[in-house]
């Protein structure tokens, strides 16, 4: 049996019609592989490298001057407007801080009033029987006088014993002490009378202003050379003694009160290094912690927590102190130096986590993200001492997201941290 021409054909295109079934649809499945085909993580990568390392303790802070003399009025009365403002400089002993004048009386009730107009008739009354008194006792002593010359007479012609001269003459004495008494007693009750009166001065008496004119008045000068930091009483008006005045200081000798957790005191050491950040400048201070205190203080937080503080004194160094503008009770942010080291293995802080309980990294070997434990020491905000675990030259992934887990494959991209 033959087979024709045109039956050839037809069986011809039939094979190649399956043949492109085929191979669109090795095409399809090719495709669907390819697309479900895991692809590479893409991470970002750091490498492990050995350098410096400082650990810091950060806390807010403010300025004060060491010593803060404070100008008290020495007694009461009327202090005048202030002639400083805060800021003025001021000169030891010469610099006037403050001018007292005397107060002037209280007004009085009218039963003080009365109580205090009896007292004074019965001082006037006084003053009129020591008056008398005082004659009295003149009188005496004349009399007394007389007996002595008279026996005196009498004694020369031994018509008396020299026992009734001597009688006569202690008489005399009697009666001029007697005067003398009388005298003194006079001047008390005269006083006593003058004390009374002056109770009995109103506000508005006229003879109040020559006497204030006579006692006037107190003025206070600068105990120290520096400047004005506060003044207390501006206005002129009555102050207690004792009443503060104004606040003087030297802006060159300040010092900075950080207040740290009593957890981060114990770790700092008198002589540690300082950064003063935070400021206002453009660059950070530097300075030396010089004293911790060694009684802590309870403070509540902004957020109602209880926290134990301890205040650490810190010294600026010289050169900044030459550099910057801070003035007393200024804000400072203050970098207290826990603890250093010239060359040590680090690992970035991103590329940490914790697994287990432990911590561990995503170690890139073969194109693979494997987890490791690591153990780390000393820590700061951006970096971490590796102690075991990895080693210089080792790259390890930042901040792993969920997809990159134990052996996924990565991508490295964009530009390395380190």
């Amino acid at each position: 049996m033959t087979t024709s021409a045109s039956e050839i054909g037809a069986g011809r295109r039939l094979g190649w019609s399956w043949l492109a079934w085929i191979a669109g649809g090795l095409a399809v499945v090719g495709a669907i592989a390819w697309a479900m085909w895991p692809k590479p993580v893409g991470v970002d990568t750091a490498v492990i490298a050995a350098g410096p390392l400082a650990v810091s303790v950060e806390e807010e802070g403010k300025t004060r001057i060491k010593d803060v003399f404070v100008v008290s009025a020495p007694q009461s009365g009327i202090v005048l407007r202030s002639p400083l403002l805060a800021g003025d400089p001021v000169t030891k002993g010469k610099t006037l801080v403050a001018v007292l004048q005397p107060a002037q009386p209280p007004f009085l009730d009218l039963r003080t009033r009365l109580e205090l107009m009896a007292t004074e008739k019965a001082a006037e009354a006084s003053v009129r029987l020591s008056e008398a008194e005082l004659e009295q006792a003149r009188a005496d002593q004349r009399f007394a006088d007389a007996e002595v010359t008279r026996a005196q007479a009498l004694a020369k012609t031994q018509t008396i014993s020299a026992q009734v001269l001597e009688k006569a003459e202690h008489a005399a004495a009697v009666a001029r002490a007697a005067v003398e008494k009388a005298e003194a007693n006079i001047m008390v009750r005269r006083r006593q009378l003058e004390s009374v009166k002056a109770r009995l001065v109103d506000p508005e008496d006229e003879t109040l202003g020559g006497i204030a004119q006579s006692a006037c008045c107190v003025e206070v000068h600068a105990p120290v050379t520096g400047r004005v930091l506060r003044v207390h009483q501006i206005s002129e008006q009555v102050v207690p003694a004792g009443s503060p005045l104004a606040e003087i200081g030297d802006p060159r000798a300040l010092e900075i009160v950080v207040e740290l957790l009593s957890t981060d005191a114990v770790r700092v050491a008198e002589g540690a290094k300082v950064e003063i950040i935070g400021w206002g400048g453009g660059e950070a201070l530097s300075g030396r912690v010089r004293r911790i205190e060694a009684a802590g203080f309870t403070k509540v937080s902004a957020l109602g927590i209880e926290e134990q503080r301890v205040r650490v004194i810190i010294d600026l160094e010289e050169e900044s102190l030459s550099r910057h503008r801070l003035g007393h009770e200024f804000r400072v942010i203050a970098q207290v130096r826990v603890w250093e080291a010239v060359n040590v293995l680090k690992v970035p802080i991103g590329a940490l986590f914790r697994h287990q309980g432990e911590w561990a990294v995503f170690h890139l070997s073969e194109g693979r993200a494997m987890r490791t434990v690591v153990r780390i020491g000393q820590r700061n905000s951006a970096e971490a001492e590796v102690r075991s675990g990895l080693s210089v030259g080792d790259r390890v992934v930042l901040y792993p997201s969920d997809r990159v887990v134990d052996g996924v494959r990565v991508a490295v991209r964009g530009i390395e941290s380190r």
